[in-house]
């Protein structure tokens, strides 16, 4: 194992339990078979509820062996499979698989968010939903401008993560129908405060 790839999980970890307070409000909304893109380190899987029998994670970074994602995964009252796969390419699972999809601070850095979208589309059943939070494009249009400056350098420097997304678009180029849309400022610098919390369906 690589020095990268044993540390990218730990620092993902790091980083990524300080959003821990705002998962439950969304994460909680799903339901029945579960595919989560963007699984990164199980920090979701607590705050599913009674309602999921099942979450398949999906995520390019494999963490397969780290004590404490195992032993998140082991706590959950539910199967959890792990699948070391990237989004945006064709995913190994029949069409209208799964009753909800999720993803949490994970659009900002799929290469190909259309690809991802339609592929999520393609798995979701008629009548699931997919429900996410994400950071992006400011709707303040002065911080919107910095945004762009600026991402070009983050994009390099946070591993392929853009702050510029405006995510409702996305969503909605990707095949889907809001059916709810929260936008918000979260905690931290302006230009990576951006939330935008939904649920769609299928267009």
């Amino acid at each position: 194992m690589g020095l990268r790839t044993w540390l990218k999980p730990r620092i993902q970890e790091w980083v990524m339990a300080s959003m821990n307070d705002l998962r439950p409000e969304t994460v909680a909304l799903a339901s029945g078979e579960v595919l989560e893109v963007g699984f990164g380190t199980a920090l979701n899987v607590p705050y599913y509820g009674d309602g999921v029998r099942t979450v398949t994670g999906l995520d390019p970074m494999p963490t397969e062996g780290i004590a404490k994602i195992d032993a998140r995964i082991a706590a959950a009252g539910f199967p959890v499979e792990r699948a070391v796969l990237r989004a945006d390419g064709e995913l190994p699972f029949d069409a209208g698989r799964f009753d909800s999809i999720v993803t949490t601070w994970t659009l900002c850095s799929i290469p190909d968010t259309s690809a991802a979208l339609r592929e999520m589309r393609r798995v979701l059943k008629p009548g699931g939903q997919y429900v996410f939070i994400e950071h992006g494009r400011s709707d303040t249009p002065g911080t919107a401008r910095w945004q762009d400056r600026i991402n070009p350098l983050w994009r390099r420097l946070a591993d392929g993560c853009n702050i510029n997304r405006p995510i409702d678009e996305v969503v909605e180029k990707g095949g889907f129908r809001l059916r709810s849309m929260d936008r918000f400022r979260g905690d931290g610098p302006a230009i990576l405060a951006a939330l935008y919390r939904g649920v769609a369906e299928r267009d």
